[in-house]
């Protein structure tokens, strides 16, 4: 091969702008490469074995290297080794025709990208050059260093390890005949959870089986050697079909090598090219065979084993990421560049072939670049409870509706990792049934359900909130306690929907079972923490926790949570019956403000009386402020009482990034608004759960106050013990209001 940085700028594509480094040569161009092998009006290679289907991927897998390497480069930051080991096996998926590609490694980005460039789908953000991939590379409203829902033809976000199964199940669930592969580093396959989520997936759904994994067994993960660095060929596959896999399918570049590299791991690209061409035969075979097993219902999964960095500037461990001394001069990024290097017309070649693959740019074909159709809900019948009558449940009322979603969406599923019954949703299982094997009428479970039920707050979190971003409705219960081990995913999903570039159905929770209903069960049953990460989160500007005091109110709750795109709606509600304190109609305003005031004897109270004002989160809390309140009026003050439903409304505007979110929110209390319902002589905010969720609260009020929240768990044989021990009680409330106003 010789090389040239200034070929005959009439040869060049004008894609090719800002590309450092071409070569005068490459072997046998003129006699496989002469004709895109996908030709005109076809999705895919005709024949995997083909030579020039082989070769011309082989061309594929060695731009997307260069690609990834020089882009990274160019800012000297990004992950370029990771993505460089199994680049033919990617480059054989999308010359098969597949572009539904899902990772769980964001460090795999720049390799995305590369893709994604290559497809022409980087144009519908002006990205048209390779000097503007460079340019825009890990910059701001440009290519982010992981992936994320803003970028076109990319399905799914990624960065904490051990997601992208979640995302590939969703998908391949609502799209039985197109394949969803998703690669998986050997990292993050030690991470707890994802052999064990497609184990229960598979389990419920049998019949599911077009999600691919690909394993890419490198031997190092981000600073060292894999955990699983050490096992044998026959240990790794053994391992995948001890969780289930039917079919295993490993392609091992060691097979193939004719340069006596050391070790398990080897580097493909230094084979002669008469081997190079031999590994990428089988992988493109042994891929193509693997989709095919995936589709007649056999669960399969590939396993790519080459040496981390394959072609790129280091090997191993320290060719993950780039230092701030890899720029594009630095001796190891040029001799792994001008290795790398191709013709012009080579680079013509696979930009055509990565065109026509799968009938388009990913940014016009794969499913997420479109809006899911889903059936109009209609109006869904409320249960209208009298104010003062009977205490409810609330979690059953909304139970009620959730049956009635899922009677009308044959999509729609709830997940629930604890336990419906538990929760006082019950009637949730009775309506909609959960998937199990086992058909038992006792327990309402049948194949088909429509109710998910791991004992895995992951799998739980990962197949709802997966599932909305794809565009379906879903609904995941947890007790409040426990939802912590699946809030990464979900919040991934919800940091994605603000960003993405279509409406989506809202990714709704129903939280229960909160910490003060749990005293007898004890601390580790007691988790309100899970509120200050809510609390954080709304900040973000697409998060709403709803906090309904009573039966009425989660209803509408609910109901405007189903009207909602693109946010992250989180409703925490107790399973006791409590009592009824407001209408339909008293919450729906509430949505809007934030508020529902329920109590307030300013008005017919003499102006010289002082005025208490209690801001309250929750619902079985307001029983001790409730209490308060009549023993503050008994001493001569006015009291009112506001329940805050949805928090986030009482931020300033500008204490929100709502503006840059997809779908966006501007809805604040204004401050005439804010002064009106919480100004007073004195202001006591109260919790059961984390004060963060009073911040906006605290943030804006003039006057003297204070802040009752949870402090730590213990076991109690009631609710009133667990938060006297708390230190929240209406006695505790009356005085801490009696001597703020006294401070005065």
């Amino acid at each position: 091969m010789t090389l040239t940085n200034s070929p005959d700028i009439s040869t060049i594509p004008s894609f090719c702008e800002g590309i450092q480094y071409f070569s005068n040569t490459f072997p046998e161009l003129d006699r496989y490469g002469m004709t895109p092998v996908i030709t005109p009006g076809r999705q895919a290679i005709a024949d995997p074995s083909d030579i020039c289907a082989v070769y011309q991927t082989l061309l594929y897998a060695d731009a997307l290297r260069y690609l990834t390497l020089q882009i990274t480069a160019s800012k000297a930051s990004g992950h370029p080794g990771g993505f460089a080991s199994q680049a033919e096996a990617y480059g054989a998926l999308v010359m098969l025709g597949h572009k539904n590609i899902v990772t769980e490694v964001g460090h795999h980005a720049p390799g995305f990208y590369s893709a994604m460039f290559l497809d022409r789908s980087l144009e519908d953000m002006g990205i048209t050059t390779v000097q503007q991939l460079r340019h825009r590379f890990r910059e701001r409203h440009g290519l982010l260093g992981h992936l994320s829902g803003y970028i076109p033809g990319i399905l799914a976000p990624a960065g904490p390890l051990g997601q992208g199964q979640h995302f590939a199940m969703a998908a391949a669930l609502l799209h039985p005949n197109i394949l969803f592969p998703f690669t998986l580093g050997d990292g993050g396959m030690g991470e707890p959870y994802p052999l064990s989520s497609i184990a229960h997936f598979h389990t419920a759904y049998p019949q599911v089986t077009n999600f691919l994994p690909v394993l890419v067994w490198n031997g190092y993960s981000q600073e060292h050697h894999s955990m699983v660095s050490l096992k044998s060929n026959e240990q790794m596959v053994d391992y995948w079909h001890s969780n289930g896999f039917s079919e295993v399918v490993l392609i091992d570049a060691k097979d193939f090598d004719d340069q006596n590299q050391p070790g398990a791991y080897v580097d493909s690209t230094i084979f002669s090219f008469e081997q190079r061409l031999a590994f990428t035969k089988a992988t493109l075979e042994k891929i193509n065979a693997a989709v095919n097993s995936a589709f007649k219902g056999r669960l399969t999964a590939v396993i790519m084993k080459q040496l981390k960095g394959a072609g790129v500037h280091a090997r191993g461990a320290k060719s993950h990421n780039l230092y701030p001394q890899h720029t594009l001069d630095h001796v190891d990024i040029i001799k792994a560049l001008e290795a790398l290097a191709l013709p012009p017309a080579a680079w013509e070649l696979v930009r055509t072939n990565c065109e026509r693959s799968g009938g388009g740019p990913a940014a016009k074909t794969v499913v997420t670049e479109s809006v899911l159709p889903l059936p109009d809900l209609g109006s869904l019948h409320l249960q209208d409870y009298p104010v003062g009558g009977d205490a409810k449940v609330a979690t059953t009322a909304m139970g009620l509706l959730v049956g009635q979603v899922g009677g009308k969406d044959n999509r729609f599923l709830v997940t629930n990792a604890d336990g419906n019954e538990a929760s006082g949703i019950a009637n949730i299982n009775q309506a909609l049934k959960i998937n199990h094997p086992t058909e038992d009428p006792l327990y309402n479970q049948k194949p088909g359900g429509q109710v998910y039920e791991p004992l895995s707050e992951d799998a739980c979190a990962g197949l709802a909130a997966g599932l909305s971003l794809m565009g379906a409705r879903t609904l995941w219960c947890s007790y409040e306690s426990f939802a912590i081990n699946g809030l990464p995913i979900w919040q991934t999903v919800t940091q994605a929907m603000a960003e993405l570039r279509r409406p989506t159905p809202s990714t709704i929770t129903l939280f229960t079972a909160g910490a003060l209903e749990q005293g007898r069960n004890g601390w580790t049953h007691q988790r309100p923490e899970i509120e200050a990460y809510f609390a954080a989160m709304m900040r973000n500007g697409n998060v709403f926790p709803l906090f309904p005091p009573d039966a009425n109110s989660i209803q509408v709750c609910y109901e405007w949570a189903l009207t909602t795109h693109n946010k992250g709606v989180v409703i925490t509600a107790s399973k006791s019956p409590l009592p009824i304190r407001t209408t339909h109609e008293q919450t729906r305003s509430g949505l809007q403000e934030g508020v529902v005031i329920l109590h307030d004897t300013a008005k017919i109270d003499t102006p010289t009386r002082k005025l208490v004002v209690f801001a309250v989160v929750g619902d079985l809390i307001l029983l001790p402020v409730l209490e308060a309140a009549t023993a503050l009026e008994d001493r001569g003050f006015s009291v009112r009482v506001v329940s805050v439903v949805s928090p986030r409304r009482l931020y300033r505007p500008t204490d929100v990034a709502w503006k840059s979110c997809s779908e966006p929110d501007g809805n604040f209390l204004s401050d005439d608004q804010f002064e009106h319902i919480f100004g007073g002589d004195g202001l006591i905010g109260v919790t059961g759960g984390a004060s963060g969720m009073l911040e906006p609260v605290m943030l804006r009020s003039q006057c003297k106050r204070d802040l009752f929240a949870w402090q730590r768990g213990e076991t109690t044989a009631s609710a009133g013990e667990l938060l006297g021990f708390n230190g929240i009680t209406a006695t505790s409330l009356a005085d801490r209001a009696i001597a703020l106003i006294n401070s005065q």
